[in-house]
């Protein structure tokens, strides 16, 4: 299983209908919007990394109004 965390930026006044979008997907684990310098934060689970980047760059980064993302990964210890 893999576990990532995803900053996401989005283009001014389309913050609610990406969260909208997202909160929606069985990926999401937890979704949150933020203040700073980015706008959401999802906690996406796959069941390894290979599809867990193919969720943030053909999913996330799909959507209208998404601009910029930055993934960080569990680590096993």
């Amino acid at each position: 299983m893999a576990i990532g965390f995803v900053l996401i930026n989005v283009a001014p006044g389309l913050e609610k209908k990406v969260f909208d979008n997202m909160i929606k997907w069985e990926e999401i684990q937890e979704l949150y919007p933020l203040f700073g310098d980015y706008d959401l934060i999802a906690k996406i689970q796959a069941p390894d990394y290979e599809t867990l980047s193919d969720i943030v760059v053909h999913k996330v980064r799909a959507i209208k109004g998404v601009t910029e993302t930055k993934t960080l990964t569990g680590a096993k210890f």
